[in-house]
Order: structure tokens, then C-alpha cells, then sequence
């Protein structure tokens, strides 16, 4: 991807050319398993870079943002969790739809109170069960609503907004809010809650990213839901290649030991003559099972490039997250982030 120039801009923090610019809602979904929060994580801190302010927000109630930046479980406030490099802040909010929808009542109705109530005898829970499109309608509306905010001087409260979003299998629906609450209301509160979400989330201000691995299921789920997004109308926005592992061997040695080519007598030679193996059966032995490894590595970096030929199908900018030896902890979140901005994802 192209590099990302770096120029100082007024009162934002540092402005950067990146594949996004113009984007303040950036929507993350991917496969369970591929790293989704993760990344989305990562990419809050790398748009926060800078001097910005990020507002990073979990909509499904698993403290996966808490988790991933090693805090105690966040409430329904927003608050600073991390400094990005540069000196820029990333906020969060992990979004309860029983609160989402008091605060609906209260907005819309001027029923707090009586929104508390309702609570303990279980209507909330009941008005979600019937209308489950309305609990999606609240968490994205909360969202939308961070990407609308503006302080008393008129500026944005953030200068772009993270979703952590459901799975790709459900994230069109989750994201079509028109749809989703057209048998609720036709018109009245929802309906302009409804309008003004579908108004945000269908701008060209929002971009909805996939996080994949080169494997063929996420890969397969990746495609679908970026036909399924553009079915819908909602803005596609990149593929997040997470867990890439470096070659380990030149690509004429790969495809050799793809085919079986590669000659474990050759490998036993090279052993002894570096003094790693000096008998000639602990040779062979160690030769051999060295060779299946390469041979299973060699099957694998096939996989995956014909993983990434299909990805190409999809039409979108790609990015590549290396393998975290050492797992996703707070330090694999800030290398993610320099990926993310060396490649100009932001």
C-alpha cells in the first residue's frame, strides 16, 4: 500500500495521506477467531497517532477492548484507555444496550425514570426480544452519534470513531438499520433515529473493514460479506490480513518441497557439515523430520497464496498484520499500529 505523508494540520492533531482520509467511522468485522477486536484495537491507536483523538467502541458485550489493552472491564462511560504514538488519545466506550436503550427513552420520551422501571420487570429485554433490530438501532445509533458530536466551539468531539462490529456473518444486517426497523415504525422517534444512523453509516465518511486470515473459510466469509455490504449500499472499505507468517525459504525452494522435491539426504549433508549432527543415523533422523516441516511449510505457503488470489476478487486496498510471536499483548497492539500506518490504512 502507498506510504502515509505525514503534515501538520489546525487543532486536529497531525493530518496524514492515508487510504482513508475523509473517514471518521471506521466499522471492523471479521470471521470469530481472526483477530477482530484486535486489530480494530490497533487501528484505533494507529488513527490516533499524531496528537488525534479515537474513540474505540464494543457493541457486543464480551469486554474484548478491556482485554485486549489489559484493563479491568470498562462501564458504559466514555474514557481514556491508551496514548498513541505522538501523544494522541483513544477513548473508549463498551456500549450496554439496556442503558443505550434507557437513554432512548429518555431523549425521545422524557421517561428516564420510568425506563428504570421498566427495566426490573423485564420490558426492555422484552421490547428487544420482539424487535431485535431495535437493540441493533440503539448500539449503532450510540455510535453515530460520537461521529456527529461536536463541542461547544463547533469541532468534533473525535476525529474518527472504531467500531469493534459483530462477525462478518452478521454485520450487514447489523448495519442495516433501515431494513431492520421497517416493521417497527414508519414514522415518529424511530424512525428519524433509524434515518439519522442509515445517514451516518452510508456516508462516504464511514468505511466497514474486514479482518481475515489466509485461510479459506475467513477468506471465503471475507468475499461475502463485502458482496453483501454492496448489495446493501454500505460503504466497503480494506482487508485486514492478520496473522501473516515471513517466508522462511526462497520461493523456488517452496514450490520444490511442495512437490516432495526436497531431498532430506541434502539436509543431513548440510547438518554434518555444520557440526549440528555427527552421526550419520542422528543425521538422517533429524534431516527427515526437518524435511516434513519444510514440506508442510511449503503446503501452507501455497494455501495462502491462492488465499490471496481470491482476496483479490474482492476490489479492495489490502493490509498485512504480521504473526505476534509473543501473542497480542499491549506491546503486539502498538507493533500492529506502526504496520497499520506504514502501510497508509491510517
Amino acid at each position: 500500500m502507498s506510504q502515509p505523508t505525514s503534515r501538520r494540520g489546525g487543532g486536529g492533531g497531525e493530518t496524514r495521506d492515508t487510504d482513508w482520509d475523509g473517514v471518521r467511522l471506521h466499522v471492523v468485522s471479521g470471521k470469530g477467531g481472526t483477530g477482530k477486536t484486535t486489530v480494530a484495537a490497533a487501528l484505533a491507536l494507529a488513527l490516533a497517532a499524531g496528537g488525534r483523538k479515537v474513540l474505540l467502541v464494543e457493541v457486543e458485550g464480551r469486554q474484548g477492548i478491556a482485554q485486549a489493552f489489559d484493563l479491568p472491564p470498562l462501564p458504559y462511560e466514555e474514557r481514556k484507555i491508551a496514548v498513541a504514538p505522538g501523544g494522541g488519545d483513544v477513548y473508549a466506550l463498551a456500549i450496554d444496550p439496556e442503558e443505550a436503550m434507557l437513554e432512548y427513552l429518555e431523549m425521545f420520551y422524557g421517561i428516564r425514570r420510568v425506563g428504570k422501571a421498566l427495566t426490573r420487570i423485564g420490558v426492555v429485554d422484552f421490547a428487544t426480544t420482539i424487535a431485535p433490530g431495535l437493540r441493533d438501532v440503539l448500539v449503532t445509533g450510540k455510535t453515530s452519534e460520537a461521529v456527529r458530536r461536536r463541542d461547544k466551539l463547533g469541532r468534533r468531539a473525535y476525529d474518527a470513531v472504531v467500531m469493534d462490529a459483530p462477525p462478518t456473518g452478521r454485520i450487514s444486517r447489523f448495519l442495516n438499520v433501515t431494513q431492520e426497523v421497517a416493521g417497527l415504525a414508519r414514522v415518529g422517534p424511530i424512525k428519524h433515529h433509524a434515518d439519522l444512523v442509515r445517514g451516518v453509516l452510508a456516508s462516504p465518511e464511514t468505511a466497514v473493514h474486514f479482518v481475515t486470515l489466509l485461510e479459506e473459510m475467513p477468506v471465503q466469509e471475507t468475499l461475502d460479506g463485502v458482496a453483501e455490504l454492496r448489495e446493501t449500499g454500505l460503504p466497503v472499505g480494506g482487508v485486514f490480513v492478520n496473522m501473516v507468517r515471513p517466508a522462511l525459504l526462497p520461493e523456488r525452494a517452496l514450490k520444490a518441497a511442495a512437490k516432495g522435491r526436497f531431498d532430506s539426504a541434502e539436509i543431513a549433508l548440510g547438518l554434518k557439515a555444520a557440526g549440528l549432527a555427527d552421526a550419520t543415523a542422528g543425521a538422517s533422523a533429524v534431516a527427515e523430520a526437518l524435511a516434513a516441516e519444510v514440506a508442510e511449510h511449503a503446503l501452507r505457503a501455497e494455501l495462502e497464496k491462492r488465499e490471496r488470489a481470491e482476496l483479490e476478487e474482492a476490489g479492495t486496498p489490502r493490509y498485512d498484520l504480521p504473526l505476534l510471536p509473543d501473542g497480542a499483548d499491549l506491546a503486539g497492539l502498538y507493533e500492529l499500529a506502526d504496520a497499520l500506518r506504514a502501510q497508509g490504512a491510517a
